[in-house]
Order: structure tokens, then sequence, then C-alpha cells
């Protein structure tokens, strides 16, 4: 079998969605599948039109944007054309047996009519991530024109996968038959992400964090990840704990605005930025941790998204607090795998941290517990096995 995968973007960008991209044609290849894969132009300008990473090889889409790219949502539609065109010479030489688009939806568009049946996975919805990004508003325009190009696709695929039952209830709710959708979970690598073999004092020593109790964050700075209440709790758990510090991996556009709030508090010498780092070298930044806290906002897009973070972080067997979104509810069972708190409510935040500093009896069972359920139920070879049924149904159904 055959499959040509169509995505956003890939490695070496650092993202979620570009590792889960990975792992997901890492293990179809174990299972001995063939894949093709095509990023679309916002990989970023590439100066070949393939490139190999980690034994892989990427077709990017490249040429400029074309003068249809100046008028009203012309941009969305240049890039359309240019990865359909892209996809057509793919289809030719490759001959693939099935497309998987991935999200966003304009993936799907460009995928549709061209002769292979398609199969589209939904990873969060286009719309609401504009409006977390403060691009949009909800029932906008924008919002809705992107909301019927998502529901178009939804319609026309041959099979829907989705990462979560989050997002399985909302595309059902949308339309599509319950027997067209499949939950592929995110996972985690279990061989990559292991508690860290490196002594923690040793690794708290890049930052000069050595003989601090380290709360870590290690992700995206997009503003539903809450970053912003995780600083505002900080005074509250100084004032508890004094030899506390903050360190936050990664960067974004939040990240100004964080470091101004983390002056404004008085908790800047508190706080270490340790900006982005490779992906191979974040397991030194586990390894600084004691322990991690997600605080996402409440809103549609962490109600109905289940992120790749916290698996990695109970991989890694560290202790854990996160925020009571539906995203995380799904992933945590409070006072097991984690601690949960109220979503938004910082006092709440420092409380949990706090708990999971002073009991280490507490903290030592829930990363257990948690290190257990990942390894168990959330790896990436049982996961990506999901995809056979619906590979199998599609080319079933073109073959009948």
């Amino acid at each position: 079998m055959k499959v040509l995968h169509v995505l956003d973007h890939s490695l070496p960008v650092q993202s979620g969605y570009a590792f889960r991209s990975a792992a997901i044609l890492r293990e179809q290849r174990r299972l001995g599948w063939e894949t093709v894969q095509l990023t679309g132009p916002k990989q970023g300008t590439a100066a070949a039109a393939a490139e190999i990473l980690h034994g892989i090889e990427y077709r990017r889409t490249g040429g400029r944007a074309g003068a249809i790219s100046t008028l009203p949502l012309g941009a969305h539609l240049d890039l359309v054309q240019r990865l359909r065109h892209r996809l057509r010479g793919l289809v030719a030489s490759e001959k693939p047996d099935l497309i998987h688009a991935h999200s966003p939806c304009l993936n799907g568009l460009a995928a549709l009519g061209l002769g292979k049946p398609l199969v589209y996975e939904m990873r969060s919805f286009w719309e609401d991530a504009a409006v977390s990004s403060g691009v949009t508003q909800e029932g906008s325009w924008r919002y809705r024109g992107s909301r019927w190009l998502e529901n178009l696709v939804l319609r026309r695929a041959q099979a829907v996968t989705v990462i979560c039952e989050g997002l399985r209830r909302e595309v059902r709710a949308r339309g599509v038959p319950e027997e067209l959708i499949t939950v592929v979970p995110n996972a985690v690598d279990a061989e990559q992400f292991r508690p860290p073999g490196t002594d923690g004092e040793a690794a708290k020593q890049r930052w000069r964090l050595q003989g601090r109790t380290v709360i870590g964050f290690i992700g995206s700075f997009f503003a539903w990840e809450g970053l912003g209440l995780l600083l505002a709790a900080m005074p509250a758990i100084l004032r508890r704990r004094r030899n506390v510090a903050l360190l936050l991996v990664g960067g974004g556009l939040e990240e100004g605005s964080l470091r101004q709030q983390a002056a404004q508090l008085g908790v800047a010498s508190d706080v270490v930025f340790a900006g982005s780092l490779p992906y191979d070298a974040v397991a030194e930044a586990y390894a600084a941790v004691d322990l991690l806290v997600f605080p996402r906002l409440r809103m549609r897009l962490t109600e109905l998204v289940t992120p790749l973070k916290p698996l990695e972080a109970m991989a890694m067997g560290k202790p854990l607090a996160a925020s009571d979104v539906g995203g995380h509810r799904e992933l945590i069972e409070d006072g097991r795998t984690g601690i949960l708190f109220p979503a938004g409510d910082a006092d709440a935040l420092a409380r949990a941290v706090c708990r999971l500093i002073e009991d280490g009896a507490l903290a030592a069972r829930l990363a257990g517990e948690g290190m257990r359920f990942v390894r168990a139920r959330r790896n990436w070879t049982d996961s990506v096995k999901g995809y056979a049924e619906p590979y199998h149904r599609v080319l079933a159904e073109v073959s009948a």
C-alpha cells in the first residue's frame, strides 16, 4: 500500500504538528506501507524540491505566490492552486493508492478530485485556532467561511481521522457518519521519551538553577496555553516556597508580553526564558524540571483538542498539574496520573503546584502512574496501527 501524505508543514519546523507527522510516517513504514510526503507552501521557501530528514524524504511545494494572492482570500486560493499542481504531478509519478491529507482544510481541498480516495485527518479546527490567536472572532465572515470549507472537506472525504474523542464528537455533529470517523490519538515514542538518565542538578546548571525546585513548561507560547496565568501564580508560589524557579522552554508571539508581565510582577529573576531548543536537546530540559504545568485556558479549541506535551511529560516520568479543560481531561486522570485545577484560576494553580512540591510521595506516585499509562496506551506503535481500518475500507470501496 502506498500513501501520499499532504502536510501543512513538517520537520525541521519544531511543532507538535511536525512531531506527530514524523511519528506517523516512521510507524507506517515499520508496518511495511510505502509513504510519499508533501508539504504545502507554508513550510517556507525551500532551496530544493525535496529534503531528507531522519531518513524520510519530504517533497516541498515551491514557487512564488501568484497574482491572485493579492486579492481577498487570494493567499488561501493561491496555496490551494500551488499545492494542487504539485499533487497532480506526484499522483501521476508515484501512483499512490490513496491520499491522506492532514488539516487544515486547504490541504484537503487541494487533494479533492484527483482520482484517488481521500482520507482527511482533523487535528484541530482552523477557525477556532484563528480565534484563539486573535486573528478573527467567532461568528465573523472569516470564521464562517473557514468552517464552511472545513465542512466541505469533511463531507467529501471517503474517511475522516481525528486525534481525540472531542473532535470525533464535533465531526459527527457536523454531519459525518459515525462509521466514517476513526480516532488515532496522540502518543509518544516510548524509546525516545523515557526518564532522563542525566542527573537533574547537572541539567539545571545550564540555566543556573541548581539547588532550586524547577517548575517547567515546554511548548509553543500561544495565547491559549495560559502562560500568563502561570506567571500570575508565581508570586503566591514563591511566598510559600521561596526556592522555586520557572523554566519556560519554547517561543512564540506571546514571549514579549510574558517577559513584560514577569517584570511587572517582580518575578523576572525567578523565571528563565530558555528559548526554543533543538528537538534532540529537549531531554535536557525535561531533566532540569521537577514538575510540569499546563495551564491551558478554557475555549473551544482547548475543550475539543488534546495536546501532545502532557504525554511527553508523563513518558519522561515527571509529575504534572494541568487545567481541567476537555483536552486535558481526556489525557489526565485527576489524582492518578496528574492534578487538574480549575482553568483560569491562578490561586488554584499555585495550590496544585505547591501540593506537588510539598508531597513527594504524591508526586512520585503520579509520575509512576502517568508513565505506565503512556507506555501501555499512548505509544505511537499501537496508535498508528489505527489507520489500517480506514485505509483498507476506502481501498475496498474503490475496488468493489
